[in-house]
């Protein structure tokens, strides 16, 4: 990680963006890291968004295949190509007195053809490590970068991601598992020209694990450093910026 990149978005964050919550990243490694906990396998179920409360706290985590207990989680985080059986049925009607269905599709075959569109692509490495931006030190290797954000904060990452860009679809919603929306979307536009970034965490499931009035916002490194070389020519030097962040520092809730 480049040092002097990672002091100069925090002194533009918080110029900017005030106290807003700092970033966390995420990268995957063959390598342990010892200022990286590794997360121990849990009995029972469990959700990576709940234990990625830890990381915007500012403890970094290390998950290997064995520590992520969800299939779906699994799976979005490259892991497992594996659907659970009968995976149609459980993100649709359910099969009565056998499963209960969470009803995010109408039918099972409507669930069946939107896997056909999905690109589950290999773990680049045996661990992925979380950690907040501050935390992160030249020997680490961030791939993406997430915001967890409110309104305000969000419109401003928004419309900072469509500065430079003529393409109106730089930033997209993709329907997805809060996990996928963090880790696997914005993992897949790493090697495109223009990557762009993903609005995500609409995830009835994973809404429990954040706070309300938040989303999350998430973007391949590369691309997330031509914003930061963007911002002190962007609409965030102006009087129209500087009343929303009036708003953003005075917000409590």
């Amino acid at each position: 990680m480049d040092l002097q990149l990672k002091n100069k978005f925090l002194e533009k964050w918080r110029k900017y963006f005030g106290n807003s919550p700092l970033p966390i990243t995420f990268f995957y490694s063959d390598k342990e890291f010892a200022d990286a906990k590794k997360v121990i396998p849990k009995k029972g179920w469990s959700c990576i968004i709940a234990e990625l409360a830890k990381v915007r706290n500012g403890e970094s985590l290390s998950y290997n295949a064995d520590a992520v207990i969800c299939g779906g989680g699994k799976r979005y985080l490259g892991f497992s190509k594996g659907m659970r059986p009968d995976f149609e049925f459980f993100l649709s009607c359910g099969i009565p007195d056998k499963m209960e269905g969470e009803r995010y599709k109408q039918t099972p075959e409507i669930v069946l053809e939107t896997q056909k569109h999905l690109n589950i692509p290999d773990a680049y490495g045996k661990n992925i490590v979380f950690k907040r931006w501050d935390m992160l030190t030249e020997d680490d290797d961030p791939e993406v970068v997430i915001f967890f954000a409110k309104p305000d904060v969000l419109s401003g990452l928004f419309t900072l991601a469509n500065f430079d860009t003529v393409e109106p679809n730089s930033v997209f919603t993709p329907f997805s598992s809060g996990c996928g929306s963090i880790i696997h979307y914005p993992y897949l536009e790493i090697e495109k020209s223009q990557p762009k970034a993903v609005i995500g965490m609409f995830d009835v499931s994973a809404r429990p694990f954040v706070q309300k009035n938040t989303l999350t916002f998430a973007l391949p490194m590369k691309r997330f450093e031509q914003l930061i070389e963007n911002m002190d020519e962007s609409f965030l030097i102006t009087h129209s910026w500087e009343i929303v962040k009036k708003r953003i520092d005075y917000d409590k809730d």
